[in-house]
């Protein structure tokens, strides 16, 4: 779950409904474009709903001192059968209002192209 150019660094990962999360991506390159400090976004959360093979929900905030990137967001991820496999459908609500939607879409579709990669090299 992490977009191309960065490297993830999951600190907690307790998945079950009301399990929390915390994730640190860091930029490979140097930037200053990160949320939490020049190279690093780092968000923590929980799950709210987790149903086996068919959908997760957590809540998510950055760690930041930017209002504009500030407040509490809700994906939704869906899980459905399809004729080659599963389809996956991540729906992002509650994005802070400093968060691009385009970026948010592209660094998510990265994200999934990786996971995909993985689940297609694992069959």
């Amino acid at each position: 779950m992490v977009p191309d150019g960065m490297t993830s660094h999951v600190h907690a990962f307790d998945a079950r409904e009301g399990g929390a999360f915390r994730v640190s991506l860091t930029y490979d390159a140097p930037t200053t474009a990160g949320k939490t400090d020049a190279q690093t976004d780092t968000f923590h959360g929980t799950f709210v709903e987790l149903i086996p093979d068919t959908k997760v929900v957590q809540r998510v905030e950055f760690e930041t001192d930017d209002p504009a990137m500030q407040g509490e967001m809700t994906i939704t991820y869906t899980l459905s059968d399809a004729a080659t496999g599963t389809e996956l459908v991540g729906l992002h609500e509650n994005l802070p209002p400093g968060v691009s939607t385009a970026d948010n879409e592209l660094g998510s579709n990265m994200s999934m192209d990786k996971l995909a990669a993985l689940v297609e090299h694992e069959r």
